[in-house]
């Protein structure tokens, strides 16, 4: 039997339904619909990892792939609680649904008509990259939670969201040149944003791996100062807002479109909002609840950013005639 002759209810009476199985009937909407669901998942599961750690549930599930030393599953063990079995195991399982959604994906670019390969390439990176994650998950269960394995699985689920967000963004834009939508500087400003808020995560896994929630007892830290990485990431929160205000600015006194100057202005008050709970967090001797919504503002903050740097340029379709004025003239990809 053929791949084709495969039949899905994708003409139910019930919305529902009918959005579940949008995958095997893709539209270009439905296919923007299942990008942003990926990029939701990646986020969630970054977030429910960051759980696991505070709630000192890291080695839960003490074994990979399986739970305990004899069992795929939580079963009873007299030297683990059950508590954090259930969410390290609960975090086991929300890949499975990772790895649907992305799959969804891959399926509705493949089936897409006319299929665009650029929109297959992208899609194909998030089973790829969840399989890894899910081995690499296996490594920081066996090093005992390694602060440089744990770093590393955060750092990947970011390039995930990054590669989910892309295919969001390249399913609603047309295959032709890139064409700028802002003047070329602004749109280098905003990749210089991109670079300083790679660089500040990286300062953010610094502090958590040197911090005091490691996720069990048994994990290591890194061997720095606590009070030199805080302040290190610290400056480095200052000039990433600072950039998104020159950005924001830039982009307001240039009447440039709204959808950008709209995601701009999103993305300062995320950050606002981040720096608050940072501080707080701070004078509160990093209580664990809100080292979890840290990591949910510092996951917010880079989809924000994200969406801006998109919102900055665009794809016409290739079948369309390039316009020529001095803020859309073509840029290199």
């Amino acid at each position: 039997m053929k791949l084709d002759d495969v039949k899905l209810p994708t003409n139910h009476s019930n919305a529902l339904v009918r959005r579940l199985f949008s995958f095997w009937a893709p539209t270009t909407e439905s296919m923007r619909g299942w990008a942003l669901a990926a990029v939701v998942v990646n986020a969630g599961i970054t977030v429910t990892g960051a759980a696991v750690r505070v709630t000192g549930s890291g080695l839960g599930c003490p074994t990979w792939p399986r739970c305990t030393p004899d069992s795929f599953v939580p079963i009873a063990h007299p030297e683990i609680s059950p508590v954090t079995m259930a969410v390290e195991f609960g975090n086991r399982l929300l890949t499975f649904l990772v790895l649907a959604v992305g799959f969804a994906c891959v399926v509705s670019a493949m089936r897409l008509a006319p299929r665009r390969r650029p929109l297959l390439r992208l899609a194909l990176l998030q089973p790829a990259g969840i399989v890894f994650q899910a081995l690499w998950g296996g490594l920081v269960v066996r090093s005992l939670l390694n602060p440089f394995t744990v770093s590393v699985h955060f750092l990947v689920s970011i390039a995930l969201i990054a590669a989910c967000w892309a295919l969001y963004a390249r399913s609603g834009e047309g295959d032709g040149p890139v064409r700028r939508v802002t003047h070329r500087d602004i749109r280098r400003l905003g990749h210089v944003l991109v670079a300083a808020v790679v660089v500040l995560l990286l300062a953010g896994v610094l502090v958590t791996g040197t911090g005091p929630h490691s996720g069990d007892a048994l994990a290591s830290r890194f061997d720095l100062d606590i009070e030199s990485v805080a302040r290190l990431h610290a400056d480095i929160v200052y000039l990433v807002v600072g950039l998104s205000f020159a950005l924001m600015f830039a982009l307001h006194v240039t009447d440039s479109p709204r959808p950008a100057r709209r995601a701009a202005l999103v993305l300062i008050l995320v950050e606002l909002a981040q720096g608050v709970i940072g501080y707080t967090q701070y004078f509160l001797a990093v209580p664990a609840f809100l080292v979890g919504v840290h990591v949910l503002g510092s996951t917010l903050v880079w989809i924000a950013t994200l969406r801006v740097v998109t919102s900055l340029r665009t794809r016409d379709p290739l079948t369309a005639p390039a316009v020529a004025s001095p803020t859309e003239t073509p840029a290199k990809v």
